[in-house]
């Protein structure tokens, strides 16, 4: 069987349901994300309106999604770093979607004059601290016992990529 081209490109309005059904179905398997509420499309059109927001994502010839990252400010980051989030479909890992995406979202985050990529992960989330450390982010903090929205308390590690 011949592996689909990947397509990577900017996320709009029309696509979020489709990502937020992508997410969704990370979310209930639980235990890679610190989103644990479910969401919906327009939450996530919400989110993608935000200044400086960059939505990416990956889909093969036939349109279906395979995977999407953006990136955005957060008050707890530095004004030159932006904040990076990214979901592979559920069985989909290891077949460069997130390689792609990164490459068209680290782009972004330069021309827009991002001078480091902040991600903050689930300690438990090896997959996601392998990805990230592969994009070549460096572990800057451990965040001891975060509470995530439903009460639960994990660990996270924050993580910095420069850009430079």
């Amino acid at each position: 069987m011949t592996k689909s081209p990947l397509h990577i490109r900017r996320a709009g309005a029309l696509d979020c349901r489709a990502l937020a059904a992508l997410l969704n179905e990370i979310i209930a398997i639980g235990g890679t994300t610190a989103k644990v509420e479910l969401v919906t499309g327009d939450q996530l059109s919400t989110w993608m309106e935000r200044e400086h927001a960059v939505w990416y994502l990956a889909e093969d010839d036939t349109g279906k999604l395979l995977g999407f990252q953006y990136i955005q400010p957060h008050k707890d980051i530095p004004h030159d770093s932006t904040d990076i989030a990214t979901f592979t479909r559920v069985g989909q890992t290891g077949l460069g979607i997130g390689s792609a995406l990164f490459a068209a979202t680290s782009k972004a985050a330069m021309e827009m004059g991002y001078v480091t990529i902040d991600a903050v992960i689930r300690a438990d989330n090896e997959g996601g601290l392998a990805y990230y450390q592969s994009r070549g982010f460096e572990t800057i903090k451990l965040l001891k016992d975060e509470k995530l929205s439903n009460g639960q308390v994990v660990d996270r590690v924050w993580k910095r990529c420069s850009l430079r």
